[in-house]
């Protein structure tokens, strides 16, 4: 957003234990949206089911972990397979612009040898 004198204002990163920028890393914000959701959940569900409060701050720090460490793996495996399938599509249509009405052109093969026939 730009401000009165059209400088543009600079925007706080919000590190995690000075190590993880939360804005800048994919799949972070999510990942630990998720783990504070989960750890919620299990600590007051089993807060209400056993009614131990120390046990249910453990067994909800240990959902938060798990929660957080699951959901950030499928996202950045999600994340992983998705910039793969870019690269082949852009490795394809780099390819079709290179052949595209050559000798080379894969179409221009099955064509004539279609005809050939």
């Amino acid at each position: 957003m730009a401000d009165q004198g059209g400088q543009a204002s600079t925007e706080k990163s919000f590190k995690l234990l000075w190590i993880l920028d939360v804005k800048k890393t994919p799949c972070a914000r999510d990942s630990l949206l998720y783990g504070s959701v989960g750890s919620l959940v299990v600590g007051v569900g089993n807060f209400l089911a056993t009614s131990r409060v120390r046990r249910s701050c453990d067994i909800a720090v240990g959902g938060f972990i798990l929660t957080t460490l699951g959901s950030w793996v499928y996202c950045r495996y999600n994340h992983a397979k998705l910039r793969i399938q870019q690269r082949m599509v852009q490795e394809g249509i780099k390819n079709q612009v290179m052949f595209e009405g050559s000798t080379m052109d894969p179409n221009l093969r099955n064509r004539q040898s279609d005809s050939n026939q």
